[in-house]
């Protein structure tokens, strides 16, 4: 009898020990959140160019210019005499407000103080970043940006909110070379 019980003892606990099965998924995915999600973000930058360019139309006074990388601006004082913009590394010494497409002031000049930037090594909203490369010393930019160009869908954490387009006068103070290869 105790070899019977030894036996079947060892028979399960042999039998019992089993590799563990990978269990399968509940649900597949199809990846329609990502195809929805990338509709919206369509939709959305539709709808806020759509706003930016009847801004646009409705300003007779001054002539936009479309940048390559989707923004719009115009120049409220322009140097036709310089071609000195700035470049990686460049430090430019700038003053700039932001403003909703209402014209509400988000943060006006004086809040934001006088900045000095060195050109993409530095934190900076991408719109701003690629309109200050357009730039020469003593011009005044207004730049006209969609969210995805701003703060997108984060915002600023403060009073910018999440995906709001923005308007920035912009005064480009100096630029100081940094390199002399480009100069």
């Amino acid at each position: 009898m105790r070899h019977f019980l030894l036996f079947l003892s060892v028979f399960t606990l042999f039998f019992s020990c089993k590799a563990p099965e990978a269990r399968k998924p509940i649900s597949i995915s199809s990846g329609s959140f990502i195809n929805e999600s990338i509709n919206r973000s369509k939709e959305l930058t539709a709808r806020e160019e759509a706003r930016i360019q009847k801004i646009i139309k409705k300003d007779s006074l001054n002539n936009y210019i479309s940048s390559d990388g989707g923004f719009w601006y115009y120049y409220e004082k322009k140097d036709t005499i310089s071609s000195i913009t700035p470049k990686f590394g460049d430090i430019v010494n700038f003053n700039y407000d932001v403003k909703n497409l209402n014209g509400n002031v988000i943060y006006n000049q004086k809040e934001i103080d006088t900045v000095t930037y060195s050109i993409d090594q530095e934190d900076l909203f991408f719109g701003l970043r690629e309109g200050l490369k357009l730039m020469k010393e003593g011009e005044i930019v207004t730049f006209l940006f969609p969210s995805y160009q701003a703060y997108g869908y984060y915002g600023d954490d403060h009073k910018i909110g999440t995906n709001i387009p923005l308007i920035s006068r912009v005064t480009l103070n100096k630029i100081t070379k940094q390199s002399t290869k480009e100069n």
